[in-house]
């Protein structure tokens, strides 16, 4: 082998021996990252907001069944939410995903679930929140 041959020098002299990326090829691939963070950034919130439109049906499904559960069970609906919890029908109350509190509308109706039922309380509850739903354009508290 001759003294001197090294790839590297022949590749010098051709110009081909660059090191690194130009500026130009960087700032290309920063571009392309950031369009997509975005859009992924944009998914997320929009999966955050159907996580939580989802949470708020099925807390509402349960309130709703617990509430005539105890109106059968007791011939008389609940007072309060609070009295599903002390009487076990409901661990705690939960919290309005929407609002993130426990301040849900209760309605009160004259409406009877059973022929002895002697008196009447809570027979339906809603979400407080008053905002609506960017999917179906309804609000929370129609629920």
């Amino acid at each position: 082998m001759r003294e001197g041959f090294n790839t590297r020098t022949i590749l010098e002299r051709r110009g081909l021996a660059q090191r690194g990326f130009t500026l130009l090829e960087l700032m290309v691939v920063m571009a392309i990252i950031v369009i997509l963070m975005t859009i992924a950034t944009a998914k997320f919130e929009q999966m955050v907001v159907r996580a939580r439109e989802a949470t708020l049906a099925s807390d509402l499904k349960v309130l709703r069944q617990a509430i005539q559960d105890y109106t059968r069970d007791k011939e008389c609906g609940p007072s309060s939410l609070d009295d599903l919890v002390s009487n076990n029908y409901l661990r705690s109350v939960p919290k309005d995903p929407i609002s993130n509190q426990t301040d849900w509308v209760t309605k009160s109706d004259d409406v009877s679930l059973s022929p002895e039922q002697s008196c009447y309380g809570i027979s339906d509850v809603n979400s407080s929140s008053d905002r609506l739903s960017p999917f179906t354009s309804t609000p929370y508290s129609s629920w």
